[in-house]
């Protein structure tokens, strides 16, 4: 009778098991998990991905273009990525699965970094003054938009090639008197150099004119097919876990650190604050909730990334972003 029992109650965990199965989906991050990537690190600690069934191992990656090749050939079903650099790749390689799914940065990083002691306080500023630009930076790329935006003459501004990591010292030693780069970035790089915060202005090009939209979650299209209530589910998770970091930064940013011990926490809560300030939690989020996008917006953006790009294909923004996925059931409403 005991051994009757024992068969029993085994074969009705088997039968349970399915139940409590978790399906992995690994996400891969453009860059280190640094500040800005909290959110995710919440939906893991406050068990938001277990409650959509899902298990979700967060990888580091080396640049904006990292995760892209990364989901479009399947290795991860998700990502996260630079929605200018996903256009140019579709517009390149138009039949891969990928597609934005969910927009996270309404408003990109992307900025001129300058100082008030060296004459910058408005992008008219730049004229008659040295500006440090890495070639491959993505502000760069983006910076003949916002000169035309604000009526810059790119005749009287002395541009600079500098590399990366000289790039906020020569602004600090004033060999430049701005730079272009992420918004936190260079200014936390530049703060740290001993420059005082009130001497540091920051122009978000977002804020003079640029309609580009920053980094958005990315999905293999294959897999979203094939698992619309997975994706869903992802990204209901990543919007509680964003309400979780807005709730308690200090609390985001602790939930890296067993992650990447050597972080500094008081320099990755700033950053942090910033993104969510400036780029994340913007005004538009507020009214319309995270994740969408305003279609005549995105238009614009199209039109002005043809200014420093020569696209192969007619743009197609249905091809670049997909949100269908979004969860309808008011998730997405940040407070």
């Amino acid at each position: 009778m005991i051994n009757r029992l024992v068969v029993a109650a085994a074969a009705g965990l088997a039968l349970a098991a399915p139940a409590f199965a978790q399906t992995s989906m690994p996400f891969a991050l453009d860059w280190q998990f640094e500040g800005p990537a909290a959110p995710y690190f919440m939906a893991i600690e406050n068990g938001h991905f277990e409650a959509e069934g899902l298990s979700v191992e967060i990888t580091a990656g080396q640049g904006s273009l990292d995760a892209i090749p990364k989901v479009a050939t399947g290795a991860y079903p998700v990502g996260f990525a630079d929605m200018a650099s996903l256009i140019k790749f579709l517009d390149q390689n138009p039949e891969a699965p990928v597609t934005a799914v969910m927009m996270f940065y309404d408003k990109p990083a992307f900025s001129v970094v300058g100082r008030k002691s060296l004459g910058i306080e408005e992008p008219k500023d730049l004229e008659g003054r040295v500006l440090g630009a890495p070639p491959p930076d993505g502000a760069w790329a983006q910076f003949p938009v916002f000169a035309a935006e604000n009526g810059i003459d790119m005749t009287q501004v002395t541009v600079e090639p500098v590399g990366f990591p000289t790039r906020e010292p020569m602004l600090a030693e004033g060999q430049v008197a701005a730079v272009t780069g992420f918004s936190f970035t260079s200014f936390l790089n530049t703060l740290r150099l001993g420059v005082p915060e009130e001497d540091i202005t920051v122009l978000l090009m977002a804020d003079h004119g640029l309609d580009l939209y920053g980094n958005a979650i990315i999905a293999n299209t294959d897999f979203a097919r094939e698992n619309p209530e997975k994706v869903t589910g992802f990204l209901r998770a990543i919007a509680r876990g964003l309400q979780d970091t807005i709730n308690d930064p200090e609390a985001g940013v602790a939930a890296m650190v067993s992650r990447n011990p050597a972080m500094d926490q008081a320099l990755e809560l700033r950053r942090l604050e910033l993104a969510l300030r400036d780029n994340i939690v913007t005004d538009w989020v507020r009214e319309n909730g995270l994740g969408g996008i305003d279609e005549a917006r995105f238009a614009s953006s199209l039109e002005q990334l043809a200014m420093t790009y020569e696209f192969r294909n007619e743009p197609d923004p249905a091809r670049y972003f997909d949100g269908s996925y979004l969860p309808d059931d008011g998730s997405l409403m940040i407070e």
